[in-house]
């Protein structure tokens, strides 16, 4: 199973890991690995390349994780919209594909 953790702050998107593998078909020809990968790295190069803004990426095998350097101003909306966006896209293949992606968030406080 894919799992999906969007990391919140003050309201805010801040970051996402993705991992694992959805287990519709063997490595390599499953579509909804497929289209989370495409998903997922369209919002990243959008996010730090389109838009220039910065962040940390680490990606691995059957793992991604994107948080925003500290500097980053949290109340972009422009993120929030793009990582709504892609929790919206990752739910809408998770109800075509059920059982394949656990989506999650987790909200942070103000320490």
């Amino acid at each position: 199973m894919i799992k999906a953790v969007f990391t919140e702050k003050k309201g805010m998107y801040i970051g996402f890991r993705i991992s694992g593998h959805a287990g519709f078909a063997d490595s390599g020809h499953d579509i909804v690995c497929a289209s989370v990968s495409s998903a997922v790295m369209f919002a990243v190069n959008l996010i730090t390349e389109a838009f220039e803004i910065g962040a940390d990426v680490e990606v691995s095998e059957n793992f991604i994780e994107l948080i925003f350097d500290k500097k980053f101003k949290h109340e972009t909306h422009t993120v929030n919209d793009i990582l709504l966006t892609l929790e919206s896209h990752l739910d809408a293949i998770s109800e075509e594909f059920p059982k394949t992606i656990a989506i999650s968030t987790i909200k942070i406080s103000e320490v």
